[in-house]
């Protein structure tokens, strides 16, 4: 693998393609657009939980919702 710096944090660019037979990508695009679901909803999340929280839901109200405690509710979303 190269030392110099690269902006591909995915090493495909260190792959030689000489020595690397190629295989269809179905799995990596796969967790590409699951890591980008999983970012959509996460960013949904935040925002179900500002919105619960500037409509006046408590913290308890929050962390029930999320099967956690207020604590940890708070910790996690709280400003």
């Amino acid at each position: 693998m190269s030392t110099r710096t690269d902006p591909d944090r995915s090493g495909l660019n260190a792959l030689d393609p000489d020595e690397t037979t190629a295989r269809d990508a179905v799995h990596f695009r796969r967790i590409l657009a699951a890591r980008a679901k999983l970012a959509a909803a996460e960013a949904e999340l935040r925002e179900a939980v500002s919105a619960a929280r500037e409509a006046g839901d408590s913290w308890t109200i929050i962390g029930a919702a999320l099967d956690t405690s207020r604590q940890a509710a708070q910790q996690r979303f709280g400003g």
